[in-house]
């Protein structure tokens, strides 16, 4: 089964690949995005700053690869937030050929693990397009339960769309 790692700045073209590839397949579903995005550069630019939130501390940039070690998706945990708080928002997407074969479920079993045992954290929070069936199916197949929605909550493809959001609270209630 696939798993995930820590993204490095080498990743970059593969990167490009998968995001080129997916375009069409991820656009109702993400920000729009310059054509830079959809560049080595642009996706090295990412990469930087990614990895820099990562040694602040306040995200998780992942990839999710296959046996082989191919790059068939991302996942992240965003907004890391300790104290009071410790939460996180979490987000995935697998490469179209992937979807729909319990890759993006086994990924964030595993980033569950790591936000729950490793980072400590409470509570893990994500958002999903009303329509979007598929992510809500793997929220619920890892334990998440909806806890409402919110309008107009991301601008996604061009408008802002409401939301479904869900959360996830660690087993031992700490």
């Amino acid at each position: 089964m696939p798993g995930t790692r820590l993204v490095r700045a080498d990743d970059a073209a593969a990167l490009t690949d998968l995001v080129v590839r997916n375009r069409d397949f991820l656009a109702p579903w993400m920000p729009l995005r310059d054509a830079e995005f959809y560049t080595v550069a642009g996706q090295r630019a990412v990469i930087e700053d990614e990895l820099d939130r990562y040694g602040r501390g306040i995200n998780l940039p992942r990839l999710i690869v296959d046996d082989d070690g191919a790059v068939i998706g991302r996942c992240y945990l965003n907004g890391i937030v300790y104290g009071a708080f410790r939460s996180c928002s979490v987000a995935y997407w697998v490469d179209a050929g992937c979807n729909g074969r319990g890759v993006a479920t086994a990924a964030l079993r595993e980033l569950i693990r790591v936000a729950f045992g490793e980072l400590g954290l409470h509570r893990m929070q994500a958002e999903t397009l009303v329509a979007n069936a598929g992510s809500q199916r793997v929220l619920t197949r890892c334990g998440f339960v909806r806890i409402g929605t919110a309008p107009d909550y991301l601008k996604i493809a061009g408008r802002w769309q409401e939301h479904v959001l869900w959360q996830l609270i660690a087993p031992t209630g700490e």
